[in-house]
Parts: structure tokens; C-alpha cells; sequence
């Protein structure tokens, strides 16, 4: 196995390379952009109709999301929310939900088209039914996110709940302090193997197919935004360079080294296939 990735990196590089994925990231953190404020106005929207716990729920999705993105990004993201939330109320957001899971869906339509370059389709389905699947996954995906926020929140009440009905109090709780976040990462492994299976135009698998890119495309995902916010906290000079427009440099390049993770993730399941 040692060897057989050995010889599998050099090959994914070259498919990286050949299939202009730096570039398609590129176009990604663009739609990523224009994408994002309507997906968490959606989520507003529907965490509004569960009351209290809904926000709850949304108020630790932002603190989660302070955790990943940098500060500069966040605030951002933090300051345009709530300025578009004071221009559309509630009653305009439930109305024109469709619009807005529309408009949301377009960052995942632009990740189909660069999935299927990854994996060598060409996109067949009717425009309609593309369509129809990046909004899907647009919500599909954030349940995901939610259920793993729900796990880490309420994790400790269900771990108490179970630690004195088999009596093992102090230990399973002790031990759910541990495995949260791994349980947390999990979501997000089975979030990006479900975009892998559901989202290219390709033939259906087996579901150990989709596991190594999965893995592959959350690892690195997860180390380059370590990474970004550690040169962030030593480097950081995108306010002095562009002013006022900072926040939505950092921004976009965090899409754009995210949108290279998945896409490179692709062209690891699509190597090991064909391997």
C-alpha cells in the first residue's frame, strides 16, 4: 500500500496540473463568494421556524465558523450578514425561499462543473436535473454541518444520560470531551463523500470508491486553513495593501484553498479508480 501511494501522488500532481484545478479553484472562490450570504440567510430562515433551539443552533454555527475561517473573513461574513438581514425581513425571506436556495445553489453548480473536469465527464444530465442536484446537496450539506453542531451541543447531556443509566459516570462523559470533534470531522467526511458520489455527471460506484478522495479532500482542507490562519497571524498584510477590501481578500482565498482541496480530493478518487 506504502508503494502504491508512493506512485499515486506524482500521477495526481500531473492530473492537478493538466486539469487546470488551481484555475478552476480560482473560479470556484468567486461563486463560493456570491454563493455564501445566501445560504446563511436560507439557514436564518429555517433555524427561525425551530424557535429557540434553531437559534441556538445558528448562533454556535458562527462560533464554529469563527474557529475555521480568519478573523478578517469572519467579521466580514459577521457585519454583511446582519446588513442584509436589517434590509429583508423575515416574512421576504420565507417568501422568496426558492429565489434564495437558488441563488445559494450556485457555488455548488459551479463545484459540479469542476468535479465532472476532475473525474473526466461531460455533463449529460439535462440542465434542469444539475440543477435540481446542487440544490439538493445545498441543503443536503449543511444537515450535516447542524447535526454535528447538535452532536457537540448536546452530545454532553445525552453522554450524562448514558453514563448513569449503565453507570459509568465521569468516564463516558471524559470521553466524549475527547471524541466530539473527531465525531464532528466524521460529518464532514460523510459531507464531502456524499458531494463526490451525488455530484458528477459519472457512473455510480461502490461507496469505498469516493473514501480516499473523501479523506484526502477534508485532511488537506483542514491543514490549509490551519495554516492560513497561522501566516494570517504572523503575515497578515492585506489591510495595509488593500485597504478596506482586506476581509474580502482573506475571504477569497480561503475559497479558493478550499475549492483546491476538494477538487484535488476528486482527482485523487478519480487516479484511484482508474488505478
Amino acid at each position: 500500500m506504502k508503494i502504491h501511494l508512493l506512485k499515486l501522488a506524482p500521477r495526481v500532481w500531473k492530473r492537478v496540473l493538466e486539469d487546470d484545478m488551481f484555475d478552476q479553484a480560482a473560479q470556484l472562490s468567486y461563486y463560493f463568494l456570491f454563493a455564501m450570504f445566501p445560504l446563511l440567510l436560507l439557514l436564518t430562515t429555517v433555524f427561525g421556524f425551530m424557535a429557540k433551539t434553531g437559534s441556538e443552533i445558528y448562533e454556535n454555527l458562527l462560533s464554529y465558523a469563527r474557529q475555521v475561517l480568519p478573523y478578517n473573513a469572519f467579521e466580514l461574513l459577521v457585519t454583511t450578514l446582519k446588513e442584509v438581514q436589517a434590509g429583508a425581513g423575515g416574512g421576504k425571506l420565507s417568501v422568496g425561499i426558492l429565489a434564495t436556495l437558488w441563488a445559494a445553489s450556485s457555488g455548488m453548480a459551479g463545484l459540479i462543473d469542476g468535479l465532472n473536469r476532475a473525474y473526466k465527464v461531460k455533463e449529460t444530465r439535462p440542465w434542469w436535473k444539475a440543477r435540481l442536484i446542487a440544490m439538493g446537496l445545498t441543503l443536503l450539506l449543511p444537515v450535516f454541518v447542524a447535526m454535528a453542531l447538535i452532536l457537540v451541543l448536546y452530545g454532553t447531556r445525552l453522554a450524562d444520560l448514558m453514563a448513569g443509566y449503565f453507570g459509568l459516570e465521569g468516564y463516558f462523559t471524559h470521553l466524549w470531551y475527547v471524541l466530539q470533534w473527531p465525531v464532528a470531522v466524521m460529518f464532514l467526511f460523510i459531507a464531502v463523500a456524499l458531494l463526490y458520489r451525488y455530484a458528477p455527471a459519472c457512473t455510480r460506484g461502490t461507496w469505498r470508491q469516493d473514501l480516499p478522495g473523501a479523506l484526502t479532500g477534508v485532511v488537506l482542507w483542514l491543514v490549509l486553513s490551519l495554516l492560513f490562519r497561522v501566516y494570517l497571524q504572523y503575515f497578515n498584510s492585506y489591510s495595509r495593501t488593500y485597504g478596506s477590501l482586506g476581509a474580502v481578500m482573506v475571504l477569497l482565498l480561503w475559497f479558493y484553498l478550499s475549492g483546491a482541496a476538494i477538487l484535488i480530493g476528486a482527482e485523487v478518487n478519480s487516479e484511484w479508480n482508474r488505478a
